[in-house]
């Protein structure tokens, strides 16, 4: 078996079983137990004038 083959059936494999476990953390990120002000505040940043702090 080359390399080449070795390498494509390690992607075939676990590496689809990586990308799958990484999309599901990426997914469940923000609904961790501490996301939640964080969350607030990016939601709401957008209503912010500039000039709030002044």
């Amino acid at each position: 078996m080359s390399t080449y083959d070795n390498l494509r059936h390690l992607a075939d494999s676990w590496g689809l079983v990586a990308m799958g476990v990484v999309f599901l953390l990426l997914c469940l990120w923000p609904f961790r137990p501490g996301a939640s002000a964080m969350n607030t505040e990016a939601a709401n940043s957008i209503f912010k004038d500039e000039n709030d702090g002044q």
